[in-house]
């Protein structure tokens, strides 16, 4: 029997396929803007996985493994992390990329790094270090990220950060992009962001407004019968009841967990195909330039989102045992920073070298920001800062 020659794909046979089966309003790697320091291509990957690949790489998407996400990180095995967070929202985002026909390798990158910069504790970190520095530029834990791909990875020759595409960092720039005039390497982030782009923002809230409820449940803050009073959590319960109707009982609230993710991915699909028909975008561009976002829930699934956020909120977000766990944590988070403000040779080697340029408030935020939930404790300890 005869057999044709094996052929390994090169990087050109990717960007062709890239071509022959993305949609006209996708992003290429063929066609990318490239990266602020010129690096030669890669002979086997196309621009897109070298980004996805370097952040998974990067220390930054490590640290997530030991960072909050709703409950502190060690109080349980099963509560999710940031970094749990993060996988779970790439695979939604993948999944509505592949559905609309846009690039998987670049929402994937968006993805990814779109929570690197978060602090420790969680949302109540991030508060607390933007009041810290509230007379010093603010804390946000998007530009966050940017800083993290952009200057404070340094693991490269030749230039600071991760050198992304132009993509994948005006992806991350999802505030920015409102902005009228912003613009990134001479080109402009808005007014609306890439399709990939709109697709990682929404796969966010999709995957913590159906994840963070099984943690809910676990830690005993929710109930099945609290949760029935949200007409989302009803609808998603109906689902289960017309899959399958003889779901056993201790496999309901997974079932229903799904149920939510399914919902709101089927949703925001059918809103992108109406808004796609309508503008018929033929380039990436039109979708930044459109009337209007393309990727996003419809009005019926704001109705019912609306409320159900608002429950999620009241009692688990805002919960005594949560809120009570976090102030103490980031008290001491606090406490943490003004020491390094006070003897910035306790940071370390890198961080100290950067003082000169980036400022000593600066760069004791960037220290604290990188700080996972249990090293920010130990050295808590290590300082006894505690008392």
């Amino acid at each position: 029997l005869s057999h044709e020659p094996m052929h390994i794909q090169t990087r050109k046979d990717r960007d062709e396929l890239e071509d022959a089966t993305l949609a006209p309003y996708a992003g290429r790697s063929s066609t990318s803007l490239g990266r602020k320091h010129p690096e030669d291509r890669n002979s086997r990957r196309v621009e897109f996985q070298r980004d996805r690949d370097r952040v998974i790489n990067c220390k930054a998407f490590r640290r997530l493994e030991y960072k909050t996400q709703v409950f502190i990180n060690g109080t349980a095995d099963h509560y999710r992390t940031r970094l749990t967070h993060t996988i779970e929202m790439s695979a939604v985002a993948r999944t509505l990329a592949r559905a609309l026909r846009a690039n998987e390798d670049l929402t994937a990158a968006i993805a990814l790094s779109h929570d690197i910069g978060h602090p420790p504790f969680g949302h109540c970190g991030e508060r607390a270090l933007n009041e810290l520095m509230r007379n010093h530029g603010g804390f946000d834990h998007n530009l966050q990220s940017l800083r993290c791909v952009e200057v404070l990875e340094a693991e490269y020759p030749g230039f600071d950060g991760l050198n992304l595409s132009w993509e994948v960092r005006a992806g991350l720039r999802k505030h920015e992009s409102k902005i009228p005039g912003v613009m990134l390497d001479g080109h402009s982030v808005g007014p609306f962001q890439m399709i990939e782009g709109q697709i990682a923002d929404i796969a966010d809230d999709i995957t913590y407004q159906a994840h963070d409820v099984q943690d809910g449940l676990e830690a005993g803050l929710l109930t099945v019968d609290s949760l029935r009073t949200a007409e989302l959590w009803r609808m998603a319960e109906a689902r289960v009841d017309r899959d399958h109707p003889n779901c056993p009982a201790d496999r309901r609230v997974q079932a229903a967990t799904r149920a939510l993710v399914t919902l709101q991915i089927e949703d925001v699909l059918r809103f992108a195909e109406e808004r796609l028909n309508e503008y018929a975008p033929r380039s990436p561009r039109d979708v930044m330039n459109a009337p209007g976002r393309v990727v996003a829930f419809s009005d019926p699934m704001h109705a019912v989102l609306r409320p159900y956020r608002d429950f999620l909120f009241r009692e688990m977000y805002w919960h005594p045992s949560v809120t009570q766990a976090n102030d103490e944590a980031v008290h001491l988070m606090s406490r943490l920073f003004k020491h390094y403000v006070a003897h910035p040779a306790d940071m370390g080697r890198k961080a100290r070298e950067r003082v000169s340029r980036e400022g000593l408030m600066r760069t004791a935020c960037d220290y604290v920001a990188g700080c996972t939930d249990r090293y920010a404790l130990e050295e808590v300890r290590r300082f006894g800062l505690a008392g």
